[in-house]
């Protein structure tokens, strides 16, 4: 039932908020043509697949209300455009996923404009529809709000109308409703198109979780069963993550039918420990989580980021402290899975809500002027005064840039720390929670990596089985260059250690 993909799964991803990132045409927002003008700057830095934000034609700055599945937002640029940003991207050995939203769509999608008019419309079965009855019979008049959604009164009023629509996420975003067979066939021409006459590697599926409604919420893990088969018929080599916000627990059978899930109970665990300055036991969390995921999916691909474009940036949550802004890349490139860059990380980039402002233009020089640079926001966080634009942090060894770029190249070379399929990680007690330290087992070069996400010096003692890791990889205590000289680590530091080679030789003869 599982197809082994391991041999084509990127190892570091990268996502890019479309309107945000690069600007080609002077008109102040970012796009296709942008994109392709950076790709070899993100191939540089070591990204192995891009997950697009919705580029479909929409209402909103964001677009994930969608009018046309089958076209580019204009704004964005054209259909050629994405063509030859897809062939820019295979050539440099990186994947391009697309955000597909198929929760909702605007109400002004032609599906929506049709439903709306009569009950009788064959586009009605597309959507939810209950009288104020049904509703309070039902009890489903109010729901309580999520990490995804704010909204209380998911029902909204259609004028003329003694029928109310659900819209979960927005009045202008009405959910689909997969009952409908009908329904179903259009989204799988939908995903033909994108994999067979576009080519796209894959998709980010947005709101996973809420493909149903939560009076029907069983039927939403079923429904990517339906999904996988056609994604599997359509190119079985193209990938599936899903967005499944919710407690690992909710999360593990999506894995039943998609490739990856975000891990959402990570990222916040993660966001927690860098600001109290300890750890959550978050080693034997994983371990856990893995063998939940195992029961679902023996192949499963546990998809990590620190924050994305729904989440105020990591950046902002350490308060722009640049120690722990390397400190929080240094964690999450050294964790088994497959890391998801969001654009602007690997530059400290800041940011918090609303979600404009997490959003908000990549500084890619320090020339106020620089036309490549977005401006359909004015920037409250990331500005040259708060980060400095990637242009000054290039030629700077120290900079949060080469921490992202070193890392990554690090990750992509070590086969332990590249561990997507069948991930193994064991904790390593230091006798301090203000240390994670954890063991990356593997045939070829075990790790041990240690981090301290305290404020000040930490003494520790590493036990007695670890002992011959002493060669240093990597690291940020300029304490330990080559080999770990004392048993004490600086504060918002990490070392990434290896038997030295003269004794993994003796051991493997």
């Amino acid at each position: 039932m599982f197809a082994d993909k391991s041999a084509s799964i990127p190892k570091v991803c990268y996502e890019i908020f479309v309107r945000s990132f690069c600007d080609s045409n002077g008109d102040g927002i970012g796009d296709l043509n942008g994109i392709i003008a950076k790709l070899d700057y993100l191939a540089d830095l070591g990204i192995e697949a891009i997950w697009l934000t919705p580029i479909h034609p929409s209402p909103s700055y964001h677009k994930y209300d969608v009018t046309d599945y089958y076209a580019i937002e204009p704004e964005y640029g054209t259909m050629d455009d994405f063509r030859r940003l897809l062939t820019g991207a295979h050539e440099r050995g990186i994947a391009i996923y697309l955000d597909l939203i198929i929760n909702h769509t605007s109400t002004l999608h032609p599906w929506f404009r049709e439903a709306r008019k009569s009950k009788e419309n064959p586009y009605r079965q597309f959507y939810w529809w209950m009288t104020e009855e049904q509703i309070d019979h039902l009890g489903i008049s109010e729901r309580e709000t999520s990490d995804d959604s704010q909204i209380v009164y998911p029902w909204h009023e259609n004028p003329g109308d003694d029928e109310k629509y659900y819209g979960l996420f927005y009045k202008g975003m009405p959910d689909l409703n997969f009952h409908s067979e009908a329904l179903r066939e259009e989204i799988a021409k939908i995903v033909r198109f994108w994999l067979n006459d576009v080519g796209v590697d894959g998709f980010r599926l947005d709101a996973a979780r809420h493909i149903y409604p939560a009076w029907d919420n069983a039927e939403s893990v079923t429904f990517w069963d339906f999904f996988s088969k056609i994604v599997g018929e359509a190119k079985p080599s193209a990938f599936t993550v899903g967005e499944v916000w919710a407690d690992t627990e909710e999360v593990a059978p999506y894995f039943r039918s998609l490739n990856a899930t975000f891990h959402f109970d990570l990222s916040f665990a993660l966001q927690r420990m860098l600001v109290a300055g300890r750890d959550e036991q978050i080693i034997d969390k994983l371990q856990a989580s893995f063998q939940l995921f195992r029961q679902f999916n023996p192949l499963f691909v546990n998809a990590i980021m620190l924050t994305n474009h729904d989440q105020e940036r990591i950046g902002s949550v350490v308060e722009g402290n640049i120690e722990k802004i390397k400190l929080a890349a240094s964690i999450l490139l050294t964790l088994p899975g497959q890391p998801y860059l969001y654009y602007g990380e690997e530059i400290g980039m800041l940011g918090q809500k609303p979600d404009p402002h997490i959003r908000e233009p990549f500084l890619w020089t320090t020339d106020p002027d620089d036309p490549q640079v977005t401006n359909w926001i004015a920037p409250e966080f990331t500005t040259p005064k708060t980060v400095a634009p990637l242009s000054q942090q290039t030629g700077d060894p120290a900079s949060v840039f080469n921490h992202y770029r070193s890392l990554i190249s690090l990750r992509k070379n070590e086969p332990a720390l590249h561990q997507i399929l069948a991930p193994h990680i064991q904790p390593v007690q230091l006798g301090d929670d203000r240390l994670l330290g954890y063991f990356l087992p593997h045939a070829t070069r075990p790790l041990m990596i240690l981090h301290n996400l305290g404020d000040s010096e930490i003494a520790f003692q590493i036990p007695e089985d670890k002992s011959l890791l002493t060669e240093v990889l990597f690291s940020t205590d300029p304490s330990h260059i080559t080999r770990l000289t004392a048993n004490r680590l600086s504060p918002h530091s990490s070392v990434i250690l290896a038997p030295e080679r003269n004794v993994q030789r003796v051991a493997e003869q």
